[in-house]
């Protein structure tokens, strides 16, 4: 993956309107990219048709270091008209300056209990064939790497406090999102990232994106990100789009229990539990101490906190 990343570094160049989705692994990115797709391209689709019932969210949100520049690849995508909706993993620091600097692009970035993280990329670990991971793999060795730091995209705290110092230091160009609070007011936070991302212009360069996505993520679509109005909120158009990308509905669909998000790596990883909390099902009293407080140590004066007991 370095490769991909140093091509990325040296390639990407942002556009204004550019609207790029961060996390740290295991975050919630599946779904956030289900929402971010739904709500800047509701106008443009039924329901009863709509792209994610046909297509995994990683398709129709490609995340730049996997699919964009995978394989040594060089893409010109300054052809792709505004706003382009891209995803990545790559801590703030590491970004591409254009992303940083430029103006009018846009930053959504979507944090999670470290707790949670753990047990999410354990068991995500296990199942991904790249990380060639013994039976024996246990959930102390997942713990034990993770406080060393030493876990994909680089230290989980650096991570998270990079995004929310930005999301400080410029409101206006990154949105820092909690899982948690996602799910305890989904309603709400869907409004605010609506509200975030409304100077996206109308959208037609779905043709561009061809030449990166497999065949069945060729429907055509377009976005209009805009604030979500009174008369859609009267009219239940949240409550469809939170609907269309629950957990429960993506998980139950045919195209993310079969097929393939890249090579070798099946859809169906991608959709687990979800839930708030399930790290109390799988870690010790010990682990989550010092899981605890190596968190409170690296994250202490910055007003970043999460619930730890």
């Amino acid at each position: 993956m370095i490769p991909n990343i140093i091509t990325l570094q040296k390639q990407f160049k942002a556009k204004d309107k550019d609207i790029i989705l961060t996390s740290f692994p295991k975050s919630g990115t599946t779904w956030l990219k289900s929402l971010l797709f739904s709500i800047l391209n509701r106008n443009q689709q039924s329901y009863d048709h709509h792209p994610l019932l046909t297509t995994n969210p990683h398709h129709l949100v490609p995340t730049l270091e996997f699919t964009i520049y995978a394989n040594h690849k060089i893409h010109d995508l300054s052809t792709m008209r505004s706003p382009r909706l891209l995803a990545t993993h790559i801590p703030y620091a590491s970004l591409p300056d254009s992303i940083k600097h430029c103006p009018e692009s846009k930053i959504v970035y979507v944090s999670r209990n470290p707790l949670d993280v753990i047990v999410s990329m354990w068991y995500f670990g296990k199942d991904h064939p790249d990380r060639n991971l013994q039976s024996n793999y246990t959930i102390e060795d997942c713990v034990d790497e993770f406080c060393r730091g030493e876990f994909v995209f680089g230290p989980y705290w650096d991570h998270v406090f990079g995004y929310w110092k930005a999301s400080l230091e410029r409101a206006e160009k990154v949105l820092f999102l909690k899982y948690e609070e996602m799910k305890e007011d989904t309603f709400g936070q869907a409004k605010r990232v609506a509200e975030f991302i409304h100077r996206a212009d109308h959208w037609a360069g779905w043709s561009s994106y061809k030449a990166f996505l497999p065949v069945q993520c060729h429907n055509r679509v377009s976005f209009t990100g805009l604030p979500f109005s009174q008369e859609e909120e009267s009219d239940g158009v949240v409550e469809q789009i939170l609907e269309m990308c629950s957990l429960s509905k993506l998980k139950d669909l045919d195209v993310n229990k079969h097929g393939q998000v890249r090579p070798n790596v099946e859809n169906k990883i991608y959709f687990r539990k979800g839930q708030v909390g399930d790290w109390m099902n799988h870690l010790t009293p010990s682990m989550v101490e010092r899981v605890s407080m190596v968190t409170k140590e690296k994250l202490s004066g910055s007003g970043l906190s999460f619930k730890m007991d």
